[in-house]
């Protein structure tokens, strides 16, 4: 990572690898064209160097470009497709029947999209130097498709604190946590989100809380003041979820509602303060972990709790799905004194993903076994739902990416850039990235260029510090055209739009 004084050019996300204790590592690599006319790096495949020939290794970086592809014909107007005239009025005879069935029988939406092999860009065969581009059409389900797979009963209720979905999807969101960790519930009668009053509030309902989240215990829980027309009051403790042991109120005694907070999250332990792509302090950023694939360093990600590690979803497609091929380094910043590692029991990738248009571009990774807080080993905090970063607002990004757009190594050490937060507005002009930045993204960066986050950065934090003087996770590492290029900033998932979701997949997968 740098700035344009260090001529160190940062951070958007393939993820580039480099193992200390393996021989060199060099690319080829497919060059597209994208939408927004800057030449991509889209397939970076690793070959070994070895002295009696060149290898090819694997491919083990993930692409991580967003621009929607532009449909192609797999053949001319004169080509013989299908047989001929013939097989092609078969194939359509099929396509309207498949209609008609859909239409008739059909119970689920579908969303298609055509991708062809450069994943997203718009290349012809030329730039594709060879490769397969014809059109292929993949199928991924829509949000509540996915919700909707799991098997309930016709009498569920969502939040009453009764599960009666087989996965326990029916009592899944229904927590949240506001600005100061003001702890609210959605009631079942309405589906309204209510602040809990503070009156029979104790550690060991907090701890119940914060376990059903998927945290083993809690850390603080305190009185906050709250004026609200409704509110929610507590019952007597049993092994139902908070949702079903809370009563609608006019109001709390005295207006006390609960502020509650899960982890003792988002502290720094060297506050060196590093000016523009340096390298980072230990214990600074302590929440900021290495994933390797099968051996090198692939892909970023940052320590939510002892047994969650949060990341991007591009990282884990394909073959790298495999998660007993990841390993997890926390607490350094070299990667020549990487200590034991951790072990990953299960990656969850958010269901939505599309590696299309880089949407939903979240995972969760849930470690075989807790990690053990340190002086240099921390979670980083997870903003409130209305937690909000402001355009212009200066903020970090980490990584052991490189530190120039193209190059075949990552870094070493763990480097860190400010970054500023820019409006969505402005990311989406024709300018910029011409409405390519959904809901859940979210960029930062420098409209000049410069500073940036790059190859190997893909899925670590973008993070934030709040009036608290904690640091909170504001985006995760995705996609960018280039890296620190003018007018293409780096592009970030929005943590506060996918709350639901690993406040979800944590309560579901809890230790």
């Amino acid at each position: 990572m740098g700035d344009n004084d260090t001529k160190d050019l940062p951070p958007p996300y393939y993820s580039v690898a480099v193992d200390p204790q393996t021989p060199p590592m060099t690319y080829e690599e497919v060059i597209c064209q994208d939408r927004y006319g800057v030449a991509q790096k889209t397939v970076p495949y690793y070959v070994q160097k070895d002295p009696a020939q060149v290898q090819v290794s694997a491919v083990i970086v993930t692409q991580r470009v967003v621009a929607p592809p532009k449909r192609q014909e797999s053949c001319g107007r004169s080509g013989k497709c299908w047989g001929g005239w013939g097989g092609a009025l078969f194939l359509l005879f099929l396509i309207g029947l498949a209609i008609w069935l859909g239409v008739r029988y059909g119970s689920k939406s579908y969303s298609t999209y055509y991708e062809d092999s450069c994943k997203g860009k718009d290349c012809n065969e030329d730039s594709c130097k060879g490769k397969d581009c014809n059109e292929s059409e993949d199928h991924h389900e829509t949000h509540d498709d996915k919700k909707g797979s799991d098997i309930c009963s016709n009498s569920t209720i969502q939040c009453d604190g009764i599960k009666n979905c087989q996965q326990g999807s029916d009592e899944t969101n229904c927590v949240r946590f506001g600005e100061g960790g003001k702890l609210q519930v959605r009631t079942a009668e309405d589906g309204r989100f209510l602040p809990v009053c503070n009156q029979g509030m104790d550690k060991s309902y907090a701890d119940q809380i914060c376990e059903q989240l998927g945290f083993r215990r809690s850390y603080a829980s305190s009185t906050m003041n709250i004026e609200m027309p409704a509110a929610l009051t507590l019952r007597s403790r049993s092994a139902k979820p908070i949702q079903g042991l809370v009563n609608v109120s006019s109001s709390c005694l005295d207006n006390s509602g609960v502020s509650l907070k899960c982890t003792d999250c988002g502290k720094q332990q060297s506050d060196s303060r590093i000016i523009g792509g340096t390298s980072s302090k230990l214990g600074q950023w302590p929440w900021q972990v290495s994933l390797h694939f099968n051996g090198p360093h692939v892909c970023g990600g940052s320590l939510i709790s002892p047994d969650f590690v949060v990341s991007a979803a591009h990282c884990f497609q394909s073959s790298m799905a495999n998660s007993g091929n990841w390993r997890v380094y926390v607490g350094t910043i070299s990667q020549y004194t990487l200590q034991t590692p951790l072990l990953v029991k299960k990656i969850m990738v958010n269901e939505n993903y599309s590696s299309n248009t880089n949407d939903y571009d979240i995972a969760l990774l849930k470690l075989t076994s807790p990690v053990a807080f340190s002086n240099t080993i921390q979670p980083v905090c997870l903003p409130a739902f209305d937690q909000t970063f402001s355009n212009g607002l200066e903020c970090r990004t980490s990584g052991f990416g490189t530190t120039q757009e193209g190059a075949d190594h990552s870094s070493t050490t763990l480097m860190d850039v400010a970054v500023n937060v820019i409006d969505t507005l402005e990311c989406n002009s024709n300018q910029v990235y011409r409405g390519a930045i959904t809901k859940n993204m979210m960029c930062a960066g420098d409209m000049n260029g410069g500073r940036d986050s790059c190859q190997g950065d893909s899925g670590g934090p973008l993070m934030c510090k709040g009036d608290d003087e904690r640091w909170y996770l504001a985006g995760i590492t995705s996609w960018g055209a280039g890296c620190g290029q003018r007018q293409k900033p780096g592009v970030y998932s929005r943590v506060t739009s996918l709350l639901p979701w690993i406040y979800s997949t944590m309560q579901q997968e809890k230790p």
